[in-house]
Formats: structure tokens, C-alpha cells, sequence
């Protein structure tokens, strides 16, 4: 799943990032026949609990405490039920010392890497100690991963 620069035209690197394969189901469509824009908020994060949360991962350890604290998404097409499985694609725009950002492109499956995509988005995700109820700093070992991942 997970993906690295690959050249583009022969010249330019694309960045190193992480690809997760997402379907989407009956119920993420909306009347319209396309999904559903609620519905693509859960689909950003059924793509980001393998990257980041399974056991293994160096951040797994944000399983047991982090909290969302923005979420931005722009549509720029739609994505129907015959796109599945969607292709997102996922990277670390900014790297701080409680908190880091994801940033996302979807695209329908099949969709060349460089072709626009018909979802952007972000999501802004702070460590947290749930005991204490407060921000905690990132581990050595969790900002050292999620640095591989930076644009």
C-alpha cells in the first residue's frame, strides 16, 4: 500500500506518499448517485487507520490518544460507486512538536497519479494524554516516521 517518488515525464519526481485502496459502499451514496460529501470524511479516515494506527507502525501509539482538530475538504469532481476503490493518497504537509498534517488527494480507481484530483483535503492531528486530558509532545520514533512522509 504504501508508495514512494516515482519518476513523472521522465523528469520529476512525485513525492513520497502513502496509498490506501478504500471502497465505497451503497450507503456512501448520496441521491444524486455520487458520494455523499459526509460520507468522504469517514473514507479519509478509513484510509489514514493503516497508515498511521496499525499495530507495527511507529505511531501506532496515537491509537490510544489523539484528537482531530481541523478537517478541510475540497471537492473538485465527483466520485461515484463504480470509481471503488477509491485511491488516496496521503502525506505529512507540517510536522510540529504536539501536532502534525495530513494532506489528501482521491481519485477514482484507475485515475493516472498525475491526473487532477476530485477530492483535497487535510486533517490536523494532536497527540493527546487522555489520562491527563492534555496535548502531549510527539515521540522521537512518531515524528521520525511521520518526517519520511513530508512534503
Amino acid at each position: 500500500m504504501s508508495g514512494s517518488g516515482k519518476s513523472q515525464g521522465g523528469s520529476r519526481l512525485l513525492p513520497k506518499r502513502f496509498h490506501a485502496k478504500v471502497d465505497v459502499r451503497w450507503s456512501d451514496m448520496d441521491v444524486f448517485q455520487h458520494v455523499n460529501h459526509a460520507r468522504m470524511v469517514t473514507l479519509l479516515e478509513e484510509a489514514r487507520i493503516p497508515w498511521l494506527f496499525e499495530d507495527g507502525r511507529p505511531t501506532a501509539s496515537l491509537r490510544t490518544g489523539c484528537v482531530l482538530a481541523d478537517l478541510r475538504v475540497r471537492y473538485r469532481g465527483q466520485l461515484r460507486h463504480e470509481d471503488t476503490p477509491l485511491d488516496i493518497a496521503m502525506w505529512i504537509e507540517q510536522l510540529r512538536t504536539v501536532d502534525f498534517t495530513i494532506g489528501y488527494e482521491v481519485r477514482a480507481n484507475g485515475a493516472a497519479p498525475d491526473s487532477p484530483p476530485a477530492v483535497l483535503a487535510s486533517t490536523q492531528i494532536a497527540a493527546f494524554d487522555m489520562r491527563s486530558q492534555r496535548l502531549r509532545r510527539l515521540t522521537d520514533t512518531e515524528r521520525d516516521y511521520l518526517a519520511e512522509w513530508k512534503e
